[in-house]
């Protein structure tokens, strides 16, 4: 989804502009067990809605992304890593939001799988005609620095568990009698790991987690479209217990160039030209990707002709062979005329034979005889 198309993020969450995080959190928590598409079987829409909910939480969540929202709108938020919702299950949007939903939905911890996360690129169009390289700085939840992920304040013992029993999981039942159901959850006192420190980190407040910037080399190859997304494997944020990672997916956005269109793997190039021009033909230069290119319009080119510059346009992605650069010839018609061109063209009309003229013999013809048959009525 474009950031034209992006919803309001208040809107989506039904909160004024000025809600506090609790009536904001409140409102996620509603909103999420709404749109669950377990709630939702034979709705399409509900898991669509219940990831936009998800997205918008994790704006308005965190003062500083919600600053900039505020501020910016969508485009503000360029840049930062938020997490690919659009890729995600249900059951791991509630394993990041666990704390909110506790064990309303059973199993979903899914403790062994890393999460994804999603961030923009911005190319220009020049840039995709060939294999390019970018640095990307982001931030990411990963590892705390001091307690390397465990929650422990340095020194301090690692213990079992006593409300799971090291299982990571605890057994509820919800409802009454025959409607009643078994309910496996994350357990809450260790996070769904089994252990708990002694004493916990003092950096990451037990969390084992931490926010850190991260630097990488993104590699997006010739060709790629707007909107298209390169993975990078690993660099996304690790698992609950922490034996994988997810993926960060770049998601590449051209910017319009001022003077081409792409079309597929042909690049669209407008050329005005007077009409002067385009009757005796000219020789003219064009704008390129690589600088300019001289194009030649035949004497006699009509409105909207086309003209073709081969290999001058983008490279196919998968068999790299490059498009065409197509220019259409636009002819102009001069507004004001001064006495001395009045008279020129005035004369030159003198000497037209529209009966010849090979775009017009036909319509003439028609003409002719629709209005025969009209007094002829």
């Amino acid at each position: 989804m474009s950031v034209a198309t992006k919803p309001d993020y208040y809107e989506t969450l039904g909160v004024s502009r000025d809600a506090t995080p609790d009536e904001i959190k409140r409102a996620y928590r509603q909103a999420a067990l709404k749109f669950h598409p377990d709630r939702n079987s034979d709705d399409p829409q509900a898991e669509q809605r219940f990831k936009e909910a998800a997205e918008a939480y994790e704006v308005l969540s965190d003062p500083e992304r919600r600053q900039r929202y505020n501020r910016f709108g969508h485009e503000g938020l360029r840049g930062t890593a938020t997490h690919d919702f659009s890729h995600m299950r249900a059951d791991d949007i509630f394993s990041i939001f666990g704390d909110i939903f506790g064990d309303i939905f059973g199993d979903r911890s899914r403790a062994d799988r890393g999460v994804d996360l999603q961030v923009q690129i911005e190319l220009d169009l020049a840039d995709v005609a060939a294999d390019v390289e970018r640095q990307l700085e982001f931030v990411r939840t990963d590892f705390c620095d001091a307690c390397g992920g465990n929650g422990a304040e340095p020194g301090a013992r690692i213990k079992t568990c006593s409300a799971c029993g090291g299982y990571g999981q605890v057994e509820r039942t919800s409802g009454v009698g025959f409607f009643s159901t078994r309910i496996v959850a994350p357990c809450s006192d260790c996070r769904g790991t089994g252990k708990i420190p002694t004493k916990a980190c003092k950096a990451c407040r037990g969390h084992g987690r931490a926010a850190k910037k991260r630097i990488v080399t993104v590699k997006i190859p010739a060709g790629v479209h707007d909107g298209q997304s390169v993975r990078l494997r690993g660099e996304g944020e690790p698992s609950p217990n922490g034996l994988s990672r997810g993926d960060l997916h770049c998601q590449v956005r051209i910017r319009s160039h001022p003077f081409l269109v792409r079309h597929g793997n042909d690049l669209i190039c407008d050329l005005p030209i007077s009409f002067t021009q385009a009757a005796l033909g000219a020789k003219v230069e064009v704008p390129t990707l690589s600088g300019k290119a001289e194009v030649t319009v035949p004497p006699g080119a009509q409105h909207n002709s086309l003209l073709r510059l081969p290999g001058l346009g983008i490279p196919d992605l998968r068999s790299r062979r490059r498009g065409d650069q197509i220019v259409r010839v636009l002819i102009e018609i001069p507004r004001r005329l001064n006495e001395e061109q009045r008279e020129l063209l005035r004369k030159f009309a003198e000497t037209e034979d529209r009966r010849v003229l090979p775009e017009s013999k036909g319509f003439f013809e028609k003409l002719k005889e629709y209005l025969a048959s009209v007094s002829g009525a």
